[in-house]
């Protein structure tokens, strides 16, 4: 076997866990020894064993002597959990294959580092280009200190998100509703306009056959205009809070909904940047934008957004809104322009999944 399939063994257990480790990074980790996997594990929570913790608890005595394949370099600080590096040149482990490079300045090489001077052999960069696709949340967050944002979207095939009188219940099948649930429970929160809980009045949770994880939910209504009675504010279900201006009045007060907050932001400042910083502040790492129209534009041309997911349903209704309202692009050399990532079909929809191209 070759070192890139156990690699690829570590990533696919690291994705395993997608949704559930924020705002830590998603980690794997296979122990090796005379061409035999004896240990695997995967980071699944944050303040939870990370995954060399689980593969060499795994394997034992054995690890003496034995190859260890991780996605993500070993952390060197003690944060809610002890040191991995720590742990790897305790257990006698020989030599470690690391894909990506950890940004998060506690770490940042100092793993690798520490492992060289016990005497261990360290390769790097084995599927790193994969590695670091996997935690691209994760790279963005610690690098940039705000939420990895991506847009989701579902338009007919002549791009239409709703019709002219904003009709948009349903514009694709079932299968691509229940994908979208999946995306919800990957995402640390969910994010809409107050025109969507106006107008739809959605819940914003997941809903999957399994259960899954309720996304916090986020309303941009800087006049303040969400009812006391919207689904968001009476289920629940999970947290919701509510970004408006400071010159907003107060009124209707959710003091009686202990899971609602609501949270000024000044004239005087970006406001979605400001949300985003504030977010960030909460440890949200991945934020799930579901627009609608005008929110989806606000984000795309103050270059927030970073992925788009587009469903895309076979049917055609001429005028109505789109994903992206802008009337200062005049040319074509102002485009905004984005990488396919990959394409699915649903049904008989189409999923289109792309990344912002943006300059560092």
């Amino acid at each position: 076997m070759t070192h890139e399939y156990y690699m690829k063994i570590a990533l696919d257990l690291a994705r395993s866990a997608e949704g559930q480790t924020s705002p830590n990074p998603l980690v794997g980790a296979v122990c090796v020894k005379d061409g035999q996997i004896i240990g695997t594990g995967a980071h699944l929570k944050a303040g939870t064993p990370h995954a060399e913790v689980h593969a060499l608890t795994m394997a034992g005595s054995e690890a003496k002597g034995a190859d260890l394949y991780v996605t993500l370099e070993p952390c060197a600080h003690t944060g809610k959990t002890a040191p991995c590096t720590e742990l790897v040149i305790s257990t006698g482990i020989r030599r470690v294959f690391i894909a990506s490079i950890d940004p998060f300045p506690a770490v940042n090489g100092k793993g690798i580092e520490l492992l060289k001077a016990a005497g261990i052999e360290v390769f790097t960069g084995i599927l790193k280009e994969e590695a670091e696709q996997l935690n691209r949340a994760f790279f963005h967050f610690i690098k940039h200190g705000k939420p990895y944002v991506t847009l989701k979207a579902a338009s007919t095939l002549d791009g239409r998100l709703s019709t002219q009188t904003g009709d948009s219940k349903w514009i694709t099948s079932v299968a691509s509703r229940t994908d979208v649930h999946h995306l919800r429970h990957t995402h640390d929160a969910i994010l809409v306009g107050v025109q969507t809980v106006l107008q739809d009045n959605p819940f914003l949770t997941t809903r999957l056959p399994l259960g899954g994880k309720n996304p916090i939910r986020i309303i941009l209504d800087r006049r303040l205009r969400t009812p006391k009675t919207a689904n968001v504010i009476t289920d629940g279900a999970v947290e919701t809070i509510i970004f408006t201006l400071d010159s907003a009045k107060k009124e209707p007060v959710f003091s009686e909904y202990p899971l609602v907050t609501i949270e000024s932001i000044s004239e005087e400042v970006d406001f979605l940047e400001e949300v985003l910083r504030r977010l960030a502040t909460k440890g949200i790492m991945t934020l799930f934008v579901e627009g609608g129209s005008q929110v989806h534009s606000s984000f795309i041309n103050e270059g927030l957004a970073d992925e788009l997911y587009l469903y895309m349903a076979p049917k055609l209704i001429g005028n109505g809104t789109s994903l992206f309202m802008d009337t200062q692009r005049n040319n074509m050399e102002e485009s905004e322009l984005l990488r396919i990532i990959d394409i699915q079909k649903f049904g008989e929809d189409i999923r289109l999944h792309a990344e912002f191209i943006k300059e560092e």
